[in-house]
Order: C-alpha cells, then sequence, then structure tokens
C-alpha cells in the first residue's frame, strides 16, 4: 500500500507507467487492425484506428471528469495517469483532438485553426527536415 501511495504522490511516476501501458496498448491496436485488414503496407489504418480510438477516450474521459460524479472519481492522480499517461503513450493525437476541440467550443477559431495548421504541417515539416539531415549526411 506504501508502494502505491509513493506512486500517486508523483505524477512522473504516473505518467511512466501509464505511458507504457498505452504503448503496448497502441502497439497491439495496430497490429490486430494492421492484421484484421490485412494491408498495412499500403495504408496505415492500424495507426488510424489508434488515433480515433484515443480522441474518443479522450472525449469520453474529459468529458465525465467535468460532471460531478466524475469530478469524485477523477482526482488530480487519475487524470494525470489516463489522459497524460495511458492516452498519451497510446496516442499523443487525442491530446491534439482534445485541445483543438475546447478552442473551438470557446470560440477560438483562430485557435483551432491555428493548432491544427501547425501541429499538421509543421509536423511533416519537421520529419521532411529530419530526413533531409540524415540524408545529407550520409
Amino acid at each position: 500500500m506504501e508502494s502505491i501511495n509513493l506512486i500517486l504522490r508523483h505524477p512522473y511516476l504516473l505518467v511512466g507507467i501509464g505511458g507504457a501501458l498505452g504503448s503496448v496498448a497502441r502497439a497491439g491496436m495496430t497490429d490486430l487492425i494492421t492484421r484484421w485488414i490485412g494491408m498495412g503496407n499500403l495504408f496505415p489504418f492500424g495507426t488510424v484506428m489508434v488515433n480515433i480510438t484515443g480522441a474518443f477516450l479522450m472525449g469520453l474521459l474529459a468529458g465525465y471528469g467535468e460532471t460531478d460524479p466524475g469530478k469524485l472519481i477523477f482526482s488530480p492522480g487519475v487524470r494525470t495517469f489516463m489522459m497524460i499517461g495511458v492516452l498519451g503513450g497510446y496516442t499523443t493525437f487525442s491530446s491534439f483532438s482534445l485541445q483543438t476541440f475546447l478552442l473551438m467550443e470557446q470560440g477560438n477559431w483562430t485557435g483551432a485553426f491555428l493548432n491544427v495548421f501547425l501541429s499538421v504541417f509543421l509536423c511533416i515539416a519537421g520529419i521532411w527536415l529530419g530526413f533531409s539531415v540524415i540524408r545529407v549526411c550520409q
């Protein structure tokens, strides 16, 4: 019991343990979907399914966390473990989707558009830049 209390008092441990579980779940879901559909080399269906299910789960947790029973169940430690740890390890796209949704819900359409634009296009540009650096250095 002392070890559980120790973990609950240290958010980085919660994130690490949750992240490990989420990463394993991501690998399992990706493998399952890729085998089920059988076209993993043509389109990343496994990754798409992980992103969609991760966003759905993030929405469920965030929405329930705003209700009265959810506020009782979702202590800061539980939210850290589930939303940052497990779902962060499962997919960072769920965090991106929640943040974009919240910006839209607040009427901050410019912020939502900017979040989508910067996250998608600049991350693709970052991948391109990383590949370019490696290719130049070879």
